[in-house]
């Protein structure tokens, strides 16, 4: 069988900027790379550590556009793993972080969601420690 890992997942932010300081300033994911293509488009990829990084592209045409905060039709779409809840939703709450509700507990763990300044919906887990992530 062959070996197969998804290895990134494009989010489309109106500019680069807007995309890095939320991404790499206030979430503190690692800038991965920054390289200029020319022509007013760049190559930005941020990490949080494990799992799929994040390209970060910015919105190139009004379909492109229309699209921030809306990726995943209003649904829940990116998923965050942490290690404290707690103190996870206590850090963003100081950032400026939208919360739509406080942590709750469900079967596999602690939960929260958020969104980024675009729009877009997270669920923040603390996964409970005997439930596979």
């Amino acid at each position: 069988m062959i070996a197969q890992k998804l290895a990134m997942v494009t989010i489309v932010v109106p500019d680069y900027e807007a995309g890095l300081a939320f991404f790499a300033g206030t979430l503190g994911f690692a800038i991965v790379e920054d390289t200029d293509l020319g022509a007013g488009k760049r190559w930005v990829v941020v990490s949080c550590g494990e799992g799929a990084n994040l390209l970060l592209a910015r919105a190139a045409d009004e379909t492109q556009a229309a699209a921030i905060g809306h990726q995943a039709g209003g649904r829940v779409g990116f998923f965050l793993h942490t290690s404290d809840i707690a103190a996870s939703e206590a850090l963003l709450r100081t950032r400026g972080v939208t919360i739509e509700a406080p942590a709750r507990r469900e079967s596999y763990g602690a939960v929260l969601v958020f969104r980024d300044p675009f729009g877009n919906r997270w669920d923040l887990i603390e996964p409970r420690m005997d439930v596979a992530a």
